[in-house]
């Protein structure tokens, strides 16, 4: 086999190779295959083979007329239907001493163009097998490789072996190919994606989620792909709950040309963006695109989900069963985050979870207003019981969203900041400063008065 350099041509056989072929089809037509090919063949080796010197017997030749020469013994059988003999053939063909590359690269490839023309699907199988044993390892086939491997994934998808058609999509690493276009490969990865998440393998398909870089969709050339993707990033995300990352995936498709163009999907869109980040949990960014989303222009055009907007960012207690009487049922009807048809359970956690999302505005509003209160009428204001409200505040507490602490003899809590001896320090200097500040003005205006009536 040859070491995959590309060599000089020492004698060039291609006039020969087009007397040849015309006479070898001729034959295998005639039902004289095995004629045929034992022509082809030797006329093979010549080509792969030249003797030149005594100290140098054997060299690399003609690769162009070895590639036609190989095409020609897979066309007679393929289309003879010798499918068992075409399989031994392309083994047979790559193992020959000094097989140039190029020419085994030519051979697999018009292979490829017969995939589709087996008589069954078992057939199909046993070529495909074939072909991934003689490109394995073989960087110059890889992507060949790569396509039947792909087709492979299909077919055992078709079967409902996605566990299968997932591991041997996911044996090849195909941001590696070189020789691979790009598109090519975001396709390819997304399929392995797709069947990941088919086979619940959500580690591995998260790993392989982030091979792919968002900037390929920046230009906007494969915005199929771009939906495929970012709808696929959803349901992954959708798993662990990362309501934020989701809101992100739809903000995306959102601002798509196609999903721009067509008023209901891109409102629809919209509409899962704020949903989404809503059940999102609070943080400087969540805060931040609420804000920006707020003064969208296509907001105006879905007046519920602004106002539900602008109660999240108004420093206002809100009433769980006023939010839920007004917006339940427009959430429930529009969008399919709470919907209970795929999962009852997770729609009710979503909804739980919106819950919460509003306990938790109510708190940071009376964290806002307060500097202590009873525990006991905070859980009023929340509208939950006591021991409740305080699971709440201590989950919010260790996340540092709110700074507080619960005196329970008292029953009280206290929104003030623990501060170090040097912190108060820093405050009492602080204050005494302005005190005297203060003094020295009102010492100064007092004898401006004095001089004033003197006079």
């Amino acid at each position: 086999m040859s070491d995959g350099r590309l060599q000089k041509m020492d004698v060039d056989y291609s006039s020969t190779v087009d007397e040849l072929i015309p006479v070898v089809k001729s034959l295998a037509q005639a039902g004289n295959i095995d004629g045929a090919l034992e022509q082809c063949a030797g006329l093979e080796k010549q080509t792969r083979m030249v003797k030149l010197h005594v100290s140098n017997p054997l060299k690399a030749s003609d690769a162009i007329s070895t590639g036609r020469l190989l095409e020609v013994m897979v066309e007679i059988l393929a289309e003879g239907g010798k499918w068992e003999q075409l399989n031994r053939h392309l083994e047979t063909m790559t193992k020959k001493r000094n097989q140039l590359k190029q020419a085994v690269t030519k051979m697999v490839q018009k292979v490829l163009t017969y995939l589709d023309t087996t008589p069954d699907e078992e057939t199909k199988l046993a070529l495909i097998a074939s072909l991934r044993n003689v490109t394995e390892g073989k960087i110059y086939v890889e992507v060949e490789r790569a396509r039947l491997t792909r087709e492979l994934a299909r077919i055992k998808e078709s079967h409902g072996q996605i566990d299968e058609a997932a591991s041997v999509l996911q044996e090849l690493q195909v941001e590696t190919f070189g020789s691979m276009e790009k598109k090519e490969k975001v396709e390819f990865m997304l399929e392995q994606i797709r069947l990941g998440l088919a086979k619940k393998d959500y580690i591995r398909t998260q790993i392989i989620s982030r091979k792919i870089s968002p900037k390929f969709f920046a230009d906007g050339a494969h915005e199929e792909l771009k939906l495929k993707y970012y709808h696929l990033m959803i349901e992954l995300n959708l798993q662990d709950d990362q309501y934020l990352n989701i809101s992100k995936h739809y903000w995306e498709v959102y601002n798509t040309k196609s999903i721009q163009e067509d008023e209901a999907k891109r409102l629809l869109a919209l509409k899962h963006v704020i949903v989404y980040l809503l059940l999102a949990k609070y943080d400087n960014e969540q805060h931040d695109l609420m804000c920006r989303r707020k003064i969208l222009g296509d907001m105006e055009k879905i007046p519920a989900y602004l106002e539900m907007l602008k109660a999240f960012t108004t420093q206002e207690l809100l009433r769980w069963d006023d939010f839920q009487s007004q917006y339940g049922p427009i959430l429930h009807a529009e969008t399919d985050v709470f919907s209970t048809e795929k999962s009852p359970e997770r729609a009710e956690k979503r909804w739980g979870d919106l819950h919460s999302r509003l306990v938790e505005h109510n708190i940071r509003v009376i964290a806002e207003y307060y500097t202590k209160i009873r525990l006991q009428r905070m859980a009023q204001l929340l509208d939950l019981d006591t021991e409740k409200a305080e699971q709440y505040l201590s989950e919010m507490v260790v996340n540092k969203t709110i700074i507080a602490k619960i005196d329970r003899l008292e029953g009280v809590v206290h929104f003030t900041e623990t501060k170090t001896p040097t912190e108060v320090l820093n405050d009492w200097s602080y204050n005494t400063r302005s005190l005297m500040t203060l003094i020295n003005q009102a010492t100064h205006l007092i004898n401006k008065e004095r001089v004033l009536h003197a006079m």
